[in-house]
């Protein structure tokens, strides 16, 4: 039977992980940790996090996380790694005040992840900048978002439109439309897998017009799921169970991911004029750095945004973790959770 690897945004396979993750910032803290909660009043649900500050002083630079996909907590817990609190227990205690919030759906939130379109989880973000903003705490006027993988697209569409934002950090941010990015994650991930270059194109060319007809489908329907079951029915007869079929088909036609098969960067970034961080790892296989950092840079450039910075961290995966092949597989097995060199490029920018 055919390896069939779907590789979205979030994919990875673990039989067994470490316990260590030294990282982990443990209680009691030195800065001002809240639990709040606030609205997001264009769907009337209830959003849930922490905000953290810096116990002495006022008027604090300020962020909101955003996870990548898939319906993650405040801590963007995976594997037992928990990466936003590593990024807000660094930043807090280096004077910036950071919001994370659990997802729609997750944790203390109200809402359904899975219903959820692209621009749902635009509103969420924009309901957190709002709420972020009535903290006396916060300076206004040096408030921005740092967003991973899909986080990052979230990011520089609100970032296109609310002209207050002073910064935006892309943790592993996209450059180049979705159904590109996703045929490229396949394959560098197999690859990587050591499959050969002939079961690699056998799986982009099984795979590809199932993105096309997303392409061409004009919204999310049932009529698009039959199509992309009918597609998979007659791409792995006799490999792959009924149930399965049904199961990719209706992943993809989750109206998120749908958004993302078919959203192009650039319409966004050409209208980002804040300041611009965008920071992968060399070892990236779920968004490759070399084609998506130089497309980022390229098209705010273009549009007259000198305020752009990239770096590809050297030895550094998906999750900026420090690794050896870049496999998700390895993901829960590393004992760090954030690269140290990460953490200090952020402050770095933020300083400026």
């Amino acid at each position: 039977m055919k390896i069939v690897i779907i590789c979205l945004l979030f994919f990875f396979a673990v039989a067994s992980f470490a316990q260590n993750r030294p990282q982990e910032p443990k209680p009691p803290f030195s800065y001002q940790s809240e639990d709040v909660e606030f609205k997001n009043n264009n769907d009337g649900i209830k959003l849930a996090g922490t905000l953290t500050y810096p116990s002495e002083g006022t008027n604090f630079p300020a962020v909101v996380l955003i996870s990548g996909s898939g319906a993650q907590d405040r801590n963007s817990e995976l594997l037992l790694h928990k990466p936003f609190l590593v990024i807000a227990d660094f930043l807090t205690k280096n004077g910036v005040a950071v919001l994370r919030v659990d997802d729609r759906g997750k944790g203390e939130s109200e809402g359904d992840y899975s219903l959820a379109s692209l621009n749902d989880f635009v509103e969420d973000t924009k309901a957190a900048l709002t709420y972020l903003r009535t903290r006396n705490e916060v300076d206004t006027s040096k408030i921005g978002l740092i967003g991973h993988s899909l986080g990052g697209v979230v990011a520089r569409i609100i970032a296109s439109e609310d002209k207050a934002l002073d910064f935006i950090i892309l943790l592993a941010g996209t450059g180049m439309r979705g159904d590109q990015l996703m045929l490229l994650q396949k394959k560098k991930i197999e690859q990587q897998m050591g499959m050969s270059e002939e079961a690699v194109e056998s799986g982009q060319q099984n795979i590809a017009p199932a993105y096309e007809i997303i392409l061409e489908a004009k919204e999310y329907s049932s009529k698009t799921e039959k199509k992309l079951k009918k597609h998979f029915s007659e791409v792995f007869e006799n490999q792959l169970t009924d149930e399965m079929i049904a199961g990719i088909a209706k992943q993809l036609n989750y109206h998120w991911l749908f958004d993302f098969i078919r959203f192009d960067p650039a319409t966004a970034l050409k209208n980002v004029d804040c300041r611009v961080l965008a920071l992968n790892g060399s070892k990236d296989l779920q968004v490759p750095p070399k084609e998506n950092l130089k497309l980022i840079e390229e098209i705010l450039k273009s549009n007259g945004n000198e305020q752009v910075k990239s770096i590809e961290i050297e030895g550094v995966n998906h999750l900026f973790q420090e690794c050896k092949t870049g496999l998700p597989q390895e993901y829960g097995v590393i004992e760090q959770t954030f690269s140290p060199k990460v953490l200090e490029l952020m402050l770095e920018f933020l300083d400026t």
